[in-house]
C-alpha cells in the first residue's frame, strides 16, 4: 500500500501523498497481481502475508480481506498463517483495528519510532507520544502477544541517557516483539538536508554503538531474545514473515515498488528470479490492468548471487546459516568447504566474531553487532 497522509522527514521509501485514492481500483489491481504472480510461481502453500507500505492501515479492512481471499484462492493459506499489518498510531483506532482483525490480520507492527514529543516532531511523525501509547494498548488488546513496535535510535541530538530512559518507558508499554533501527540519513530526505547544513547534530559513532549495546543488554535482561540484528522477541513471538527473508525462502512482492524472489515454474523456470514491481502507482495500475502484473525489472539470480544473499541475510540471525539450508542452495560445495579452510572466516573465528560448527555458520554475540564490517571478507572468500 504505497500511500501515506504525509511524508516523514527521514523517509525515502516508495510512498505517495495524494489528495484522494481510488481504493476500489487499487484493490482490484492488488488482487489481480497477487493472483498472476502466484500462478506464475505455482506455489502450493503460503506461510505468511505481510501488508507493508506506505501506511497500509489507511486502507480499508475490505481491501485486506480481498487480497487474503485472492491468496487463499490461488494457493493454500493455512488457518494459522501469520498475517501482519503495518500501522501508524494515527490510523489505528480500536474500531479500525477490530475491522482488520475480522478481515484476517492476526499480527500488528506499530510504527511508534519514539515516545518523545520533540523527536516525533523532528521525524515529521503525525502522532504524539500519547497517541502512540494509546495505539499500542489498543493493538495489544486485540492482538495480544502479536503486537510489534518499531523504534528508532541515533536521532540528531539524542544522548545516551535520553535513550536509556526511553528504553525503560518502552519496556513498560511494549508487547513481545520490538524492531530497533538506527536512523539512516538517506540522500534527498528533509532530515538529511538539515543535518548536512549543520541545523541538526548527529551522535558520534561511539555513542551510536553504545546506544545499540545498551538496548541489547536491557532487552535481553527483560526476557527478549536478540534473534536478528534489528529484532527482539520473547515468548517465541518471532516474526515468521521476516524470518523467511533472512532464511532466503521464496517470497512474492505485490504492489508498487514491491520486491520478490521466486522461481517462475509456470514458465518452466528452475532458477530464482529477483523481481521489482513498477514504482509509480498509476503506471503500475495501468500495467496490471493490461498484463496482470506490473513488473519493472526481473533478473535470474546466479548460484553465486543466491549464496551471497543467503550469507548476508542468514548471518543477521542468531541461528545463522545451518548446513541444511546452505546445502539446499549448494549441494556440491558445503559450508565447511567454503569457510572451514584457512582464510578470512577462520581468522574471524579466532578473533571471536564468528562460529563454524556442527550447527552451521553464525555470528557470536559480539559479531552480530558488527556484522556489516565482517561481510566483505566473507563475501570475498565465497567469491574465490
Amino acid at each position: 500500500w504505497p500511500y501515506c497522509r504525509k511524508r516523514c522527514s527521514y523517509c525515502n521509501f516508495n510512498t505517495y501523498v495524494v489528495p484522494a485514492v481510488d481504493e476500489a481500483a487499487v484493490r482490484a489491481c492488488l488482487v489481480r497481481e497477487a493472483q498472476t504472480l502466484l500462478r506464475l510461481s505455482q506455489v502450493h502453500s503460503v506461510t505468511s502475508v505481510f501488508f507493508g507500505g506506505g501506511t497500509p492501515s489507511l486502507a480499508s479492512p475490505g481491501t485486506v480481506a480481498a487480497v487474503l481471499e485472492a491468496v487463499a484462492g490461488a494457493a493454500h493459506l493455512p488457518a494459522g498463517a501469520e498475517v501482519t499489518l503495518e500501522a501508524n498510531p494515527s490510523s489505528t483506532s480500536a474500531p479500525a483495528l477490530a475491522g482488520f482483525r475480522a478481515a484476517g490480520v492476526n499480527r500488528l507492527s506499530v510504527g511508534v519510532q519514539s515516545l518523545d514529543e520533540a523527536e516525533l516532531r523532528m521525524l515529521g511523525r503525525e502522532h504524539t507520544a500519547a497517541e502512540a501509547r494509546k495505539a499500542v494498548e489498543a493493538a495489544r488488546g486485540l492482538f495480544p502477544g502479536r503486537t510489534s513496535i518499531d523504534l528508532l535510535f541515533g536521532l540528531p541530538g539524542q544522548s545516551r541517557d535520553a535513550w536509556a530512559q526511553r528504553l525503560e518507558e518502552i519496556l513498560g508499554l511494549c508487547d513481545d516483539h520490538i524492531s530497533l533501527y538506527q536512523l539512516t540519513l538517506e540522500r534527498g530526505t528533509a532530515l538529511a538536508a538539515q543535518v548536512r547544513c549543520g541545523a541538526l547534530p548527529t551522535p558520534p559513532q561511539d555513542v551510536l554503538a553504545d546506544m545499540y549495546q545498551t538496548a541489547r543488554n536491557v532487552l535481553v535482561a527483560a526476557g527478549f531474545r536478540h534473534y536478528e540484528v534489528s529484532n527482539f522477541a520473547r515468548k517465541g513471538a518471532l516474526s515468521t514473515h521476516n524470518l523467511s527473508y533472512w532464511q532466503a525462502d521464496q517470497y512474492i512482492g505485490v504492489g508498487p515498488g514491491a520486491h520478490g524472489r521466486f522461481v517462475l515454474r509456470a514458465e518452466g523456470g528452475c532458477s530464482r528470479e529477483a523481481r521489482v514491481q513498477t514504482l509509480e502507482p498509476v503506471t503500475w495500475m495501468r500495467e496490471v490492468q493490461s498484463h496482470g502484473h506490473g513488473t519493472r525489472s526481473r533478473a535470474v539470480l546466479s548460484l553465486l548471487e543466491q549464496l551471497e544473499e543467503l550469507l548476508t541475510l542468514g548471518l543477521r540471525t542468531d541461528e545463522g546459516i545451518t548446513h541444511e539450508r546452505w546445502g539446499h542452495f549448494s549441494p556440491q560445495l558445503s559450508l565447511q568447504a567454503v569457510f572451514g579452510e584457512p582464510g578470512e572466516a577462520q581468522a574471524l573465528q579466532q578473533e571471536g566474531w564468528l562460529v563454524l560448527d556442527s550447527g552451521g555458520l553464525r555470528c557470536t554475540w559480539a559479531g552480530l553487532a558488527v556484522l556489516d564490517s565482517l561481510l566483505p571478507d566473507l563475501l570475498w572468500q565465497l567469491q574465490r
